[in-house]
């Protein structure tokens, strides 16, 4: 079998496996278009079809959990993010402003996404690993119910949260290089 002949077996294997096991909330479209194939003397046409499959799903605020930021001016910010979402990402999707947050991007390499719970929300957090306490001791203003945003993952039992963060941050990006 040809690579082409393999490639459009394969992608019309996946096609109808999507187009069959989505049923429900799903939009469906068809593109075509007409291939004209070299003249060996046959004059042959072939008619490409490209299928795309998107599943389409309500946005509703039951889906939602509600965050609510205690900036470092004590200003209280109230978004919205779906179970899952990390604090770190919340506060970068919802282009919260708040000055220095989350400098690593999520990868566990500095405290700048440092937030401090109260004591009931922090015993339902998930365990601390040794990578996040190391962080953490880099981390102006640490408290016991400290931790670091990009390791704290939203679910529904956190709906309503409420996150302080703290006065000041440790950014390497603002230091003058001096030790």
């Amino acid at each position: 079998m040809s690579f082409s002949a393999a490639t459009r077996r394969l992608v019309g294997l996946s096609l109808s496996r999507c187009s069959s096991s989505i049923l429900a909330n799903t939009s469906v479209k068809t593109f075509s278009s007409l291939t004209r194939l070299p003249d060996q003397g046959r004059g042959y046409s072939q008619r490409r079809h490209i299928t795309s499959c998107s599943v389409v799903q309500p946005l509703r605020s039951e889906n939602k959990v509600t965050v609510n930021f205690i900036n470092r001016d004590g200003e209280k910010i109230t978004a919205k993010a779906s179970p899952g979402e990390s604090l770190l990402d919340v506060v970068v999707d919802q282009d919260l402003d708040f000055d220095g947050f989350g400098a690593c991007e999520g990868t566990l390499a500095c405290s700048t996404c440092h937030v401090i719970f109260d004591e009931e929300t922090y015993k339902q957090l998930g365990p601390i690993s040794d990578e996040e306490m190391d962080m953490l001791d880099l981390a102006y203003g640490l408290t016991d119910t400290s931790r670091l945003g990009c390791q704290i993952c939203l679910t529904k039992s956190l709906d309503g949260v409420t996150v302080r963060l703290p006065e000041s941050v440790a950014d390497i990006r603002q230091s003058d290089g001096s030790a």
